[in-house]
C-alpha cells in the first residue's frame, strides 16, 4: 500500500507542476501533508517535517549566504571578464551560446558544489539569452545535465557516498569511470550543439560582427534608452547595440510578442531583463576594479577550501558573504543595498528548500520510499543477477530521481551489492554503475540547487522538467552503454 501511495503522490506532485496547477513551493508543501494523512499518519506529520527541516537547514544556510557572496562578486564585476569572454566565443549565435553553457557549466562544476555552478553559470549566460530571446529553459536543462556528469567527481558526493557506503576506495571508483563520463559529457556538449541549432533556426542566423565593430564589450550594456527597434534580424542587431532594454517602443513589442520570456512559457517582463542587463554595465556604482584581485583571490580560496572540505560549505559561504560585504562596501547603507538586492533569490530558494523538506520528510518518515525501493529491487529477475550492475545503472536514474543521494546510496546500494556479490558481481561494479543517474538526479525535485538554477533564471520548474528529464534520463544511458562498451561496468 505504501509503495503505491508513494508512486502516486510522487506522480501527482509532477504532474500538478508540469500542467502548472500549482506553484512548485505549494505543490512540495500540500501534496506529501495529504498523503500522510492518507497512510494513516498525520499524527506525525510535524515530526517528519521537523525532521526534514532539520536535515535541510545546512543546505539552506548555504544557500541564503552563497547566493548573496556570488551576487556581490557580480555586482563588483567579478565576473565581468567572463561575460566578455563568452561573447566574444559565442558572437551572437544560439548555437555557440548554447555550447558555450555545456562548457561553462562543465569547467565550474569542477568546485563539485552544484548550487555554484548554476550561480555562476546563470550570471554569466542569462543576459546574452535575454538578449537574443532564446529559451531559457533550455539553458537551465543544459546546465543541470553538464554538472549531473561532472557531479560524479570524487568532491562531488555520490562517489564520495558509494565508496564509505561499500566500504570501498573512492579513486577506485572514479578513476575507471573518466572514460565513460567524459563519452557522457561529449553527448551533453553534442546535444547542446543539437539544441543550439534549433534555436538558430527559430531565432535566424545572428552575427555580432557588424555591431561590435566598435566596442564588442559594450554589446551587453542595455541601461540606455528605448528606441524605435525593428524586426527580425535587424531588431536583433538594434536589441545588441543596445535599444530597447529601458523605456521605449523595444521594451513594449517584447511584452506583447513575448519574447525574452524568463519562464519559457511566452511571458515576459522588461523590467527584469533590464535589471539583467544594467547588471553589465562597465559604469555601475557597484563595480570595484581597485578590489578585482582580491575579489578573486577570496573567490579561489572559497573554492579551494570547499573542494578540500577544511570547514563545513555553509560556515565557508557566511564568513565569505561577510568578508565580501565589508571588504566592498564598507558603508553600513551601501551593505543593506547590497543584501536588498540579492533578497528576492534569497527568499525564493531558501523557501523552495525548506518546502522539499516537507516532501523528503514526508517520503521518507512515512516509510514510503523504502517500501518503493525494495518493490524495484525485489522486481529484478533471479536470471539478472551476473548483470547485476547494469540493473544498479538503469534503476540508478528512477531512484536518483525521487529519493536523495543519500537515501540511495546508504539505503539501496548496499542490497544491491549484496545481491550482485552472490553472482560474482564485484562492489566496485556496482558502484560505479550507482553513478551513471546523475545526469537526471540533479533535475530532481528533491535537489536544492536545482532551485537556484530555475529561481536565478526565472524558469518555472515544471517547465524545466519537462524539457530536461528526457534528455538528463538519455545522457545517464549513455554514460551506462559507454561503461559496458569500455569494460569498466
Amino acid at each position: 500500500m505504501l509503495t503505491i501511495l508513494g508512486f502516486v503522490m510522487i506522480a501527482t506532485f509532477l504532474v500538478l507542476i508540469m500542467m502548472k496547477k500549482m506553484s512548485p513551493m505549494g505543490a512540495l508543501v500540500l501534496i506529501p501533508a495529504l498523503f500522510c494523512v492518507l497512510v494513516g499518519k498525520g499524527a506525525h506529520l510535524g515530526d517528519y517535517v521537523l525532521k526534514g527541516v532539520g536535515d535541510l537547514a545546512p543546505t539552506a544556510a548555504m544557500l541564503m549566504f552563497a547566493i548573496i557572496y556570488f551576487g556581490v562578486m557580480i555586482d563588483v564585476g567579478l565576473f565581468d571578464p567572463i561575460v566578455r569572454l563568452i561573447l566574444r566565443f559565442c558572437k551572437a549565435d544560439p548555437m555557440r551560446v548554447v555550447v558555450g553553457t555545456a562548457i561553462l557549466a562543465a569547467i565550474v562544476s569542477l568546485d563539485g558544489d552544484g548550487s555554484t555552478t548554476f550561480m555562476i553559470t546563470v550570471s554569466a549566460m542569462v543576459p546574452l539569452y535575454r538578449r537574443l530571446k532564446m529559451s531559457l529553459v533550455v539553458m537551465t536543462g543544459v546546465a543541470a545535465m553538464a554538472n549531473g556528469v561532472m557531479n560524479t567527481l570524487p568532491w562531488g558526493g555520490p562517489t564520495a557516498r558509494a565508496a564509505a557506503a561499500l566500504k570501498v576506495d573512492a579513486s577506485d571508483i572514479f578513476v575507471p569511470m573518466i572514460p565513460a563520463l567524459a563519452v557522457g559529457l561529449l553527448f551533453v556538449i553534442a546535444l547542446a550543439y543539437g539544441l543550439g541549432l534549433r534555436e538558430r533556426k527559430r531565432l535566424g542566423v545572428l552575427t555580432l560582427d557588424e555591431v561590435t565593430a566598435g566596442d564588442p564589450e559594450q554589446v551587453l550594456v542595455g541601461a540606455g534608452s528605448g528606441g524605435k527597434g525593428a524586426k527580425g534580424r535587424k531588431g536583433v542587431k538594434a536589441a545588441l547595440t543596445g535599444g530597447g532594454a529601458g523605456s521605449g517602443t523595444d521594451a513594449e513589442a517584447q511584452s506583447s510578442k513575448g519574447f525574452g520570456s524568463p519562464n519559457g512559457s511566452g511571458s515576459s517582463d522588461a523590467s527584469d531583463e533590464a535589471d539583467e542587463l544594467k547588471g553589465l554595465d562597465p559604469h555601475r556604482a557597484t563595480l570595484r576594479p581597485k578590489l578585482y584581485w582580491f575579489n578573486a583571490a577570496l573567490t579561489v580560496a572559497l573554492l579551494a577550501l570547499m573542494v578540500t572540505e577544511t570547514m563545513p560549505i555553509p560556515v565557508l559561504f557566511l564568513l565569505a558573504a561577510a568578508v565580501a560585504l565589508t571588504v566592498n562596501f564598507p558603508n553600513m547603507n551601501d551593505q543593506k543595498a547590497r543584501v536588498a538586492a540579492h533578497a528576492e533569490n534569497v527568499v525564493n530558494v531558501s523557501g523552495m528548500v525548506f518546502a522539499a523538506a516537507v516532501f523528503t520528510g514526508v517520503l521518507t518518515g512515512t516509510g514510503m520510499v523504502e517500501h518503493m525501493a525494495r518493490w524495484l529491487v525485489d522486481g529484478v529477475p533471479e536470471g539478472m543477477g551476473p548483470h547485476m550492475a547494469i540493473v544498479t545503472g538503469v534503476l540508478s536514474l528512477p531512484l536518483t530521481y525521487f529519493m536523495s543521494n543519500d537515501g540511495f546510496y546508504f539505503g539501496i546500494v548496499p542490497i544491491l551489492a549484496e545481491a550482485g556479490a552472490a553472482h560474482g558481481v564485484s562492489a566496485l561494479e556496482i558502484a560505479r554503475a550507482s553513478l551513471v543517474g546523475q545526469a537526471l538526479h540533479m533535475s530532481s525535485p528533491l535537489v536544492p540547487a536545482v532551485y537556484v538554477l530555475v529561481g536565478m533564471a526565472k524558469v518555472e520548474f515544471g517547465d524545466h522538467t519537462r524539457f530536461t528529464v528526457k534528455w538528463a534520463a538519455l545522457t545517464s544511458l549513455v554514460v551506462l552503454a559507454a561503461g559496458l562498451a569500455f569494460g569498466i561496468i
